[in-house]
């Protein structure tokens, strides 16, 4: 028998299925509003799809005084990670942008592996992590008339920004013993808006001659689909099921973006992006099991 209901896993599923898209939604956005501009959008959407439906549920929103301080740490942690996330994805593929956010759960189990007291890596979980960032090298190198390259700046952005993921993940984690969940992740966001929007009005252009249908629904996909309702469909499963419910099917959100990009970006999957996300995908797997 199943120890976890087909319906969570299913659900599992679906979330990193639609996590994976997230990064093609956000190319889509961008075409016509810059980073912070798409970042400022996305989070007014995602904060008030979390507050309706935590409205509806009957969640106190307004922190406890000792939250603040917490909150505050990781606003600015997130705040810098999400506007390096969509400069990043401005600057490279669909495809490269998908398999090189995808990759916070590879720096996710190193950061655990320093900062959490049990949750070391073994043997197994280390090899997975060099198979997945051996997969990581091969999506970055380019081949031109010129020679190889090994990455564009876009590609080094996302890599940085998967990192600061990773570790806000950790962090996160550490903080939800002491912050309740759904006002820490409501709060983070309203702690950037601000911030987001100096960045836009002061360095950033709307480019209202590109608006069209597409646009709309990246912006929707990323902040009522992604930021909205995949964070708390996400936060229900850890909360009620082991979090390996979630961490185990990390491995399809690569996948999903790379098929997402060729199919709606129209990119072509070259040999070593293909190559590249199989890496990273079974990294995942391996790094995921316990023993």
């Amino acid at each position: 028998m199943l120890s976890v209901p087909l319906q969570a896993i299913v659900l599992s599923v679906v979330i990193h299925t639609l996590w994976g898209g997230n990064p093609i939604a956000a190319k889509f956005g961008l075409e016509v509003f810059p980073p912070a501009w798409s970042a400022l959008l996305r989070f007014v959407l995602g904060i008030l799809t979390i507050v309706v439906w935590c409205r509806y549920r009957g969640h106190r929103l307004w922190p406890d005084h000792s939250e603040w301080i917490p909150i505050i740490k990781i606003g600015i942690l997130f705040t810098i990670q999400i506007l390096l996330m969509n400069i990043g994805f401005d600057n490279t593929s669909g495809i490269n942008a998908a398999i090189l956010i995808s990759t916070n759960p590879l720096f996710a189990a190193v950061f655990a592996h320093l900062l959490i007291r049990g949750d070391q890596l073994t043997v197994l979980r280390s090899f997975g992590l060099v198979i997945a960032f051996a997969g990581v090298c091969m999506t970055l190198i380019q081949v031109s008339d010129n020679g190889l390259s090994f990455g564009s700046t876009g590609d080094w952005i996302c890599l940085a920004s998967a990192t600061l993921l990773g570790y806000r993940l950790i962090v996160s984690a550490n903080l939800m013993q002491r912050v309740e969940p759904f006002r820490l992740a409501v709060w983070q966001m309203i702690f950037s808006l601000p911030f987001y929007l100096l960045f836009a009005v002061a360095t950033e252009t709307i480019r209202w001659e590109r608006f069209s249908y597409s646009v709309v629904f990246g912006l929707l996909y990323q902040g009522v689909v992604v930021a909205g309702f995949g964070f708390m469909a996400s936060l229900w499963l850890i909360s009620r099921y082991r979090p390996s419910v979630m961490a185990g099917f990390n491995f399809l959100a690569p996948v999903s973006g790379v098929l997402l990009a060729a199919v709606l970006l129209g990119e072509s999957i070259g040999v070593m992006a293909a190559t590249g996300t199989g890496m990273v995908a079974i990294g995942m797997v391996l790094i995921t099991l316990r023993s």
